[in-house]
């Protein structure tokens, strides 16, 4: 994520009207760049939701409803975090 700030940072500080934006935005290997940084992303908000559900809600936290309740959670969790990928790479790649 660093590395990605510093090369937007970089690339739009000398000049940030809208068409140097937009040119260097819609660049191939810029776009592959923001695609990366969102899957990691998406991976880190996956592992970071999955270590928080299975040390805290678990059957010894809450009896039988803890397994179920988690199960649900990782589902809806995995669902949102697709979406949002989704979602993220229609923006980066233009398709909407």
């Amino acid at each position: 994520m660093l590395a990605y700030s510093l090369t937007v940072a970089s690339a739009v500080i000398p000049d940030t009207s809208y068409e140097a934006w937009s040119v260097f935005m819609t660049q191939t290997w810029m776009r592959g760049f923001s695609t990366l940084a969102l899957l990691a992303m998406i991976a880190h908000s996956w592992i970071g939701f999955w270590a928080v559900l299975t040390d805290y809600v678990t059957v010894r936290m809450l009896g039988s409803l803890g397994e179920r309740l988690r199960l649900f959670l990782l589902v809806l969790m995995g669902i949102l975090l697709l979406v949002y990928l989704l979602w993220g790479v229609f923006i980066i790649w233009g398709f909407i």
